[in-house]
């Protein structure tokens, strides 16, 4: 038999299994036992949190002829077939390429046919945000009065491109992103069965780096553990995600405050030379730099720092050193920075710069200078105004002397011009 990946081989096969959507969970439970099933669903969410996963649990249980407290069995003839994707009833739709009128004529046409066996007929649309304006139109009667056996699931990453025609008759699902520590524990439970060695310290790393998706997590566990003997450990993970570990960005960052422009541009010409992503060093030096921030105020950071306890001490020691504007000015200018390279072809580039500004100063003076150039013309601005012009002053004197002058100058031209004209 073919190797099967692990997010496929281990993707749960009832709600129980189904790790982070307990909420979910509990709410289609709840109406299977009360037997208030509704007729379209709209399961939303980012990558890799279940949405599939559980439309085709649903599925199951929907079907399936002995339920156990709301889940599917997983022994009748309903669930084995489903399972093993040889059902009648379930039909799984990729609306990427399936996005046209003639795809939704279809389906509107199979509708009305019973099915083969079991209560419902359910659809699963995943990516149902890609079907065009056209085929959303000529979905909204099915989708308000379908068949009393038919149930349609959709699934969607996006559901803001979503008409709102569509929402409104949808029993709207958001899925969440699945926690650090639930993936934790599904990775252990898995590294288990398949009698992996794996550090605690590796399975959280793996577990951070996933961002809340089980698929992605467990890809990248499976990229650890593929062509290595022995206990997977952390420096494993490191290399698998073309990552640096913590105690590398500890000592860039004291080069940075040091000022040590050449330490700084060496420690970053050692980590290229290993074969480490730019854009993934960039990532792990902004994340530094916002534990920093976070040890700042959090008297117990290791609690929310993935890192050993040693270096959480060292980061501690480290945030002392550093007021608090030194810290938000490296974010700012970091993250910046992350935001060029994205379209950058030198990316290497960039983050050198990056970091010669920060350990010369030189990103305080771009940030200030502006504001220091606009403090500094404006008042000689408002100066020069103010200033009167050499023919101001001769013919334009002072308000004082204006009062004075138009009252003197007559009386002494008429003191001198009375003794002329009694002559």
């Amino acid at each position: 038999m073919s190797y099967t990946a692990l997010y496929r081989k281990f993707r749960p096969s009832e709600f129980d299994d189904v790790k982070g959507q307990d909420h979910i969970v509990t709410t289609l439970k709840n109406q299977i036992k009360a037997d208030r099933i509704g007729h379209a669903y709209l399961f939303c969410g980012t990558r890799g949190t279940g949405k599939t996963t559980v439309a085709k649990i649903f599925a199951k249980a929907v079907n399936c002829q002995h339920t156990e407290d709301g889940s599917p069995c997983g022994e009748c003839e309903m669930c084995r077939s489903i399972a093993l994707g040889a059902s009648m009833n379930v039909i799984e739709i990729d609306a990427a390429s399936n996005n046209g009128v003639d795809n939704i004529r279809e389906i509107r046409e199979e509708v009305a046919y019973r099915p083969t066996e079991g209560k419902y007929k359910v659809y699963i649309i995943d990516e149902v945000h890609m079907l065009s304006k056209e085929a959303f139109n000529g979905f909204l009667k099915t989708l308000e009065e379908p068949p009393e056996n038919v149930m349609f699931i959709l699934a969607t990453t996006e559901p803001q491109k979503l008409p709102q025609t569509i929402l409104s008759r949808c029993i709207r699902m958001d899925f969440r992103r699945v926690s650090e520590v639930d993936l934790e524990i599904r990775m252990n439970e898995i590294c288990q069965r398949k009698g992996i060695e794996i550090d605690e310290d590796a399975l959280k790393l793996v577990a951070t780096n996933a961002d809340g998706s089980v698929r992605d997590g467990l890809t990248l566990l499976e990229q650890c553990i593929s062509g290595r003997e022995g206990k997977v450990t952390r420096d494993d993970v490191l290399d698998a995600l073309g990552a640096v570990g913590e105690e590398t960005y500890i000592d860039m960052t004291n080069a940075i405050a040091d000022g040590d422009v050449s330490k700084c541009v060496l420690s970053l010409n050692e980590i290229f030379s290993a074969g480490k992503d730019a854009r993934q060093v960039m990532g792990g030096l902004i994340n530094h730099y916002r534990n920093l921030l976070l040890t700042k105020y959090v008297k117990k950071p290791e609690h929310i720092l993935n890192m050993s306890l040693e270096n959480v001490e060292r980061v501690r020691e480290q945030c002392q050193r550093l007021d608090t504007a030194e810290i938000n000015n490296a974010i700012i200018l970091l993250s910046k920075t992350a935001g060029e390279m994205t379209y950058s072809t030198q990316p290497r580039v960039l983050l050198e710069l990056a970091v010669v500004q920060l350990a010369t100063g030189m990103s305080q003076m771009v940030q200030m200078q502006p504001g220091t150039q606009m403090q500094s013309k404006q008042p000689a601005k408002q100066a020069q105004q103010m200033k009167p012009s050499p023919e101001t002053k001769k013919t334009a004197p002072s308000q004082g002397s204006i009062e004075v002058k138009p009252t003197d100058e007559p009386e002494r031209e008429e003191v001198k011009s009375e003794p002329k004209n009694v002559a």
